[in-house]
């Protein structure tokens, strides 16, 4: 999606249409932009009940769900997997290939994969998925290359506005309000 083509309403819905994947780093998305540790060097994990549970709700109703990291993030492979997540490429040499492998295994364009990223290192994903975003509070330089900015922070229910937003425009998320 072209930063410049957005429009609020109408290139928007278009593109999320087409959307048949969801995929985001574990730091800065997943888990906010902190990482934690306990006395003795191990990384202690939280992420979002909503962000789950709405990740729980696209793999019920369809949409890929990809996790990459460029480190090895394995203490969050047991959270992740708990809801339904198997696309996990944690340790990759670079989240561009991770991203190039996941959606060649599971035959996707670019076109119908959304990116959440919130840094440097997700620069060249935004730049070639159909649907990039980046939370509110990833890196300023990210605004202009995005074509979407969520009203939420990374691990505070950015990945919920995401997954809700897709399911809504397809007709799937079964939680809207009726009129």
């Amino acid at each position: 999606m072209e930063p410049s083509l957005a429009d609020p309403s109408s290139r928007i819905q278009q593109v999320l249409q087409g959307v048949r994947a969801i995929v985001f780093p574990v730091d800065g998305v997943l888990n906010g932009p902190r990482m934690t540790f306990d006395s003795k060097g191990g990384e202690i994990i939280s992420i979002s009940n909503r962000d789950a549970s709405a990740l729980k709700e696209a793999i019920r109703q369809g949409i890929l769900v990809a996790v990459v990291s460029d480190r090895d993030a394995g203490c969050f492979r047991p959270v992740l997997e708990s809801l339904g997540i198997t696309a996990l490429y944690l340790n990759a040499s670079s989240l561009l290939g991770a991203y190039e492998i996941f959606r060649k295994e599971c035959s996707l364009q670019d076109e119908e994969c959304a990116y959440i990223g919130d840094d440097i290192a997700d620069v060249p994903v935004l730049e070639k998925a159909g649907f990039p975003v980046t939370p509110i509070d990833g890196a300023d330089y990210l605004r202009n290359r995005v074509g979407y900015i969520s009203a939420y922070e990374g691990g505070k229910g950015c990945i919920r506005e995401i997954v809700e937003m897709v399911l809504q425009q397809q007709g799937k998320w079964l939680f809207a309000e009726s009129s």
